[in-house]
């Protein structure tokens, strides 16, 4: 079973799909691992370590039996695909079901990491979480370096320097990193969700929770659920005071194939005091904050607010590292005794399979396409 790795085609992508700790596990395993040339440079890890790791080379990996890849394919890596593949990746179906559809045309297997169950025995597979807490550590970093004042309380000859104070909006994986990582920089943090059972998550990382008494439906599988405009609109409200009196606020509220929630309004954004900053890790959805422009920072009468592009990309050593474990794990659903194992019984492979047998699986990317 020969699984490739081609170089990622997304422009500014810097991760790579599998890295040589996890090849030297999977030739022991039993597989074959091809690389395409240079695929793993930009997170650092040379030609030379794969082949070290027992890796192959090569100009062209399209014609393995599995694909390992962060991004989805182009039109151009999809013809390359030989049918009956497999192919294993970030495939984005609920914004774009197309490439789900010419997968299938192609006769390709692909599963998609966004859709992995989010349960316990899929924790070692679920690459969202990987590469969310990474993307909520480094949205506080980008926030610290943005603004124009120390994070911690700092006492001197000069004088005492107040916290900075930090505003978390979304408290899933990538806004408890975030949380956890404002109080190591010795902020005073606050944040906010719409789920009131995570009040216990947030206290514990020595945060104050911030409650608003709006009512929502709990999501299914783990997920986000998207809220009706009279929800948002309360949400808006119950933010606001807290927003305007914080120095730093990061929202990181997204739905899967949804846009953003508007949480955050410029009337709010503007109540907030000059040299403030605003880091918006829905930019790429839409925003949670409006006036925000994705791989964009926008001056509103002086708060900077930051739409980064692809956070875990900017740590591609250690997002490589996790997404790499991610797929090893999944592999190891795949594939049984050298042959693949396609048991869509299984409620994880089930789950995150959108093309099979020519045909889109998925009950929902289907749905998109009709």
């Amino acid at each position: 079973m020969i699984i490739g790795i081609p170089k990622e085609s997304i422009a500014g992508e810097n991760r790579v799909a599998l890295v040589p700790e996890t090849i030297v596990k999977l030739i022991k395993a039993g597989f074959q691992v091809q690389i395409e040339k240079s695929a793993g440079e930009k997170a650092f890890f040379p030609d030379a370590d794969y082949q070290k790791a027992g890796a192959s080379i090569v100009a062209d990996v399209y014609s393995a039996d599995i694909i390992a890849k962060v991004g989805a394919p182009s039109a151009a890596e999809i013809a390359k695909l030989k049918s009956g593949s497999v192919y294993v990746g970030f495939l984005n179906p609920l914004a774009d079901p197309s490439i789900s559809a010419e997968l299938a045309k192609k006769g390709v297997t692909a599963f998609s990491m966004e859709l992995i169950p989010r349960t316990s025995r899929a924790q070692s597979m679920d690459a969202l979480s990987s590469q969310a807490n990474i993307g909520g550590y480094k949205a506080v970093l980008t926030a610290a370096t943005s603004i124009g004042k120390y994070l911690p309380m700092l006492t001197t000859a000069a004088g005492t320097v107040p916290p900075a104070k930090v505003l978390v909006i979304g408290v899933g994986v990538a806004g408890l990193q975030a949380i956890a990582t404002a109080k190591r920089l010795g902020a005073v943090v606050s944040a906010f969700d719409i789920r009131p059972e995570v009040k216990e998550q947030v206290q514990s990382l020595g945060a104050k929770f911030v409650e608003a008494k709006v009512e929502v439906e709990s999501a299914a599988g783990g997920y986000a659920k998207e809220v009706s405009e009279e929800t948002k609109k309360k949400l808006q409200e119950a933010l606001a005071e807290t927003v305007a009196v914080s120095d730093i606020v990061i929202t990181t509220a997204q739905v899967p194939g949804k846009k953003a929630p508007v949480l955050v309004t410029k009337d709010v954004v503007a109540r907030m005091r000059p040299g403030s900053v605003v880091v918006d890790m829905a930019a790429e959805q839409g925003g949670n904050v409006e006036g925000s422009k994705a791989g964009e920072t926008v001056d509103l009468n002086g708060v900077r607010i930051v739409g980064p592009v692809n956070l875990p990309s900017s740590m591609p050593v250690h997002a490589s590292q996790l997404y790499s474990r991610n797929i090893l794990s999944l592999l190891g659903l795949l594939v049984k005794e050298g042959k693949l194992n396609l048991d869509f019984n299984d409620d994880i492979l089930k789950g995150a399979c959108v093309a099979h047998g020519g045909q889109v699986v998925n009950e929902r990317v289907k749905g998109l396409l009709k």
